[in-house]
């Protein structure tokens, strides 16, 4: 679950528990709500903590000429931190 899905399920299940007053047969709304909003807040928590850890990944190409037309060109693969994939 990303952060704008976590966002959504909080807005979502607040506007169901706060703001809709209509009632439905078998369906108690304002629990929908408590648990829409439960859960956005347990995805929003995962998604800064456990997903947000993770580092990402950049390609980056280095073209170096030298005047005469020969280039050297070198690609990687760089982290957040600056380490370079073990792979």
């Amino acid at each position: 679950m990303k952060i704008g899905t976590a966002i959504f399920l909080l807005a979502l299940g607040a506007i169901i528990r706060f703001a809709v007053y209509t009632t439905v047969h078998g369906i108690a709304l304002n629990a929908v709500g408590i648990i829409l909003m439960i859960a956005g807040a347990l995805g929003l928590i995962l998604s800064l903590t456990v997903w947000g850890s993770q580092t990402s990944r950049t390609h980056r190409r280095t073209v170096v000429d030298n005047g005469v037309g020969n280039a050297s060109v070198r690609d990687e693969t760089v982290t957040v931190d600056g380490s370079s994939p073990k792979s």
